[in-house]
């Protein structure tokens, strides 16, 4: 999100969970392409959990479905290959944004262009998303969502090139930030990553046709073959004749976001060459070589934590112990009416397990610490529960800068790290030490070899300030001068 961004209304105020925008998913030629694409979601529902949608070409004309809600809810049915019939398909899970606005901000977008139909699923954010806005709706722009999606599809519609894939470049050429995208026309499937590499996207086979997912599980999911990732700056065109590879942007190195192995990826999947779950797990023996702490037991936040607690217990020697259980039944989190109601709202998700805690010194192990509201709701939780003392390790570095690039993050002054010391988190925590993994443990989890602080291996803004691209309209914001600035109020999420 941008900082100019409108946030959530719906959330509750003291919610700490990170949230990535979405995640997309194609496939070309195959036979019920809506059910295969419906499949391949669920497996990325964990990618956006609100809103979702399929578009479909069967030959002749484009079909499509958008839903608030979740894709096993949305997408069901025998009769789900006769309302979106075709070969091929192109679908997207998206965490939507302020309630009334969300419907239109579903993807896929579909428009129909001088060249035919194109619809467009992204996963990602442009940081020069009002820049361009404002130019295309000075030029006579008309926009039907607030997402930064619709911009490509402007961009498409106005470029000049004959071509359907000459128009894409042109429209992306103009485009910055984070972002992987599928679209699907009449005759091809089209997938293309950022220059960067910064948000994920692979290509897998199904029985010989190609398939575009954000991540390999929806490969998985199907049981399809994972071929290979889409490179950072590559535009894939798949189409009657195969699938061609174009190099349409100038060489860069690669920066893909380290936030997928801190936590939004499956711990299943496998992103740009890495286990996501051997790499959670070397994060928590680093962990446990950097921060140890006497303890008894050591107890993940289910569940993205898991992966790094079982790391931390086997290096460190300590019993891993579920001391907290999830439920896996609780739906769209809800505004508690009251502060008494909120401090209980987290035990609809967590619940402690006495039989583990009471008595005992804990070593709390979560992927990563935001505001730390959540967080100390669940240590006086595991505290009321019996345990003598409780010290909390964060898998990753702390967090200290807002992202831009897809991941709804908090403003710098609403990050518990950005604005307290250790000793101010420890006692805000309410917790007998807090640890954190540092940059060079991360880096030494990744294998990527040492931080490169010029040119850095992976984006990693988030615990250093070093952003990869250019933040053009917060750039231009901030150097408004006549104490107003631009009235932005757009909501940008892809």
């Amino acid at each position: 999100m941008t900082p100019f961004a409108q946030r959530p209304t719906h959330r509750d105020p003291d919610d700490d969970t990170l949230r990535l925008e979405c995640g997309v998913f194609g496939v070309y030629e195959v036979a019920e392409a809506s059910a295969v694409t419906a499949l391949g979601l669920h497996a990325l529902q964990h990618r956006g959990q609100e809103a979702c949608g399929i578009a479909t070409f069967d030959g002749h004309r484009f079909y499509t479905e958008r839903h608030v809600g979740h894709v096993g809810d949305a997408f069901t049915g025998q009769d789900l290959v006769d309302r979106l019939p075709g070969r091929s398909a192109i679908g997207h899970t998206r965490y939507s944004t302020a309630g009334g606005s969300a419907f239109r901000n579903i993807q896929p977008m579909f428009a129909d262009l001088e060249a035919g139909g194109v619809a467009l699923a992204h996963n990602g954010n442009l940081t020069n998303f009002h820049t361009l806005r404002d130019r295309l709706v000075s030029d006579g722009a008309i926009f039907q969502s607030t997402s930064d999606s619709e911009v490509i599809l402007h961009l498409l519609a106005r470029s000049r090139k004959a071509k359907v894939v000459d128009r894409f470049i042109d429209a992306i050429a103009q485009i910055e930030g984070g972002y992987a995208l599928v679209a699907l026309t009449n005759k091809k499937l089209i997938g293309v990553r950022d220059p960067l590499g910064i948000r994920p996207l692979v290509l897998g086979d199904l029985g010989g046709r190609p398939v575009l997912a954000s991540e390999t599980c929806a490969l998985d999911m199907i049981g399809a073959r994972f071929v290979r990732d889409i490179e950072h700056g590559e535009m894939v065109v798949i189409s009657e004749s195969g699938v061609e590879s174009l190099r349409p942007f100038p060489a860069a190195r690669a920066r893909p976001c380290v936030f997928e192995y801190v936590y939004f990826a499956r711990p299943d999947s496998v992103v740009n060459g890495r286990s996501v779950y051997d790499v959670r797990k070397r994060m928590g023996r680093r962990l446990a070589q950097d921060s140890g702490a006497p303890a008894d037991v050591v107890v993940p936040v289910p569940d993205s934590g898991v992966p790094a607690a079982l790391g931390y217990a086997q290096e460190s020697g300590i019993p891993f112990e579920m001391g907290i259980i999830r439920n896996h039944y609780v739906g769209r989190t809800f505004i508690q009416p009251t502060q008494g109601v909120r401090e209980l709202g987290v035990r609809m998700k967590h619940s402690p397990n006495r039989a583990v805690l009471d008595g005992k010194r804990v070593v709390l192990i979560d992927d990563s610490i935001v505001r730390g509201t959540t967080s100390r709701k669940i240590v006086r939780m595991v505290r009321e529960a019996g345990a003598t003392e409780v010290h909390m390790r964060s898998a990753s570095p702390p967090i200290k800068w807002p992202d831009f690039y897809g991941i709804d993050m908090p403003e710098r002054d609403k990050l518990l790290a950005a604005t307290q010391s250790l000793e101010e988190m420890t006692r805000f925590l309410e917790v007998d030490s807090l640890g954190f993994l540092s940059v060079e443990g991360l880096y030494a989890a990744l294998e990527a070899g040492p931080r490169d602080p010029v040119n850095p291996q992976f984006t990693d803004h988030y615990f250093t300030g070093d952003y990869p691209t250019r933040l053009t309209d917060r750039e231009l914001a901030e150097s408004d001068k006549d104490g107003v600035g631009r009235q932005l109020s757009f909501l940008v999420s892809a």
